[in-house]
């Protein structure tokens, strides 16, 4: 990468909460199939590319038990340099809404511990346009119920923004001229 000034990005969350696929989207990826076939991430998977004349140093934590442990336990090897940290629920997953508020809640106070200043958004993922086709048994009110949970666990004087977000196909019609 030519540019010194790297912007290094903590991507966390659960197992299967879309965590590669945002990666994928932060990249400018937008082949359809580069989502249909993404594994389960092994550990850390790291990601460097520039964009719009910035490079970026992006860490993928794989999601499951193992991983979540190794990181915690890890933090500080791990934050270093960090400017931004994303995590990831999916909102479609509401079993999982009390484990990964646990997981979140332990990242949040590492932070605090270590009194750094970063850039921490929550994306609330899987917020599809059709999730009502999708997964016709989910209640929309699941969301506010878990941003009510988010807004409870963290401390009023730590700055972070809550977002929902959604990876959506785009339908694209080009005339042409005979």
């Amino acid at each position: 990468m030519k540019n010194k000034n790297i912007k290094k990005i903590l991507v966390l969350g659960l197992d299967n909460s879309g965590k590669t696929s945002i990666v994928k989207s932060l990249k400018g990826i937008k082949n359809i199939h580069s989502f249909c076939s993404i594994n389960p991430t092994i550990g850390v998977n790291l990601e460097n590319f520039e964009l719009l004349e910035s490079s970026f140093n992006i860490w993928d934590f794989g999601g499951q038990f193992l991983y979540r442990a190794e990181f915690l336990k890890e933090f500080e090897k791990y934050i270093k340099e960090v400017e931004k940290i994303i995590y990831v629920i999916d909102i479609q997953d509401t079993q999982k809404y009390d484990l990964s508020l646990k997981y979140l809640k332990e990242i949040i106070k590492k932070v605090i511990n270590l009194k750094m200043k970063i850039d921490f958004s929550i994306f609330l993922h899987k917020n599809d346009l059709d999730i009502e086709f999708i997964n016709p048994n989910f209640d929309k009110s699941n969301i506010d119920v878990l941003i009510t949970k988010i807004r409870d666990l963290i401390p009023d004087d730590f700055n972070y923004s809550l977002f929902k977000t959604a990876i959506s196909t785009i339908f694209e019609k080009e005339n042409i001229i005979i």
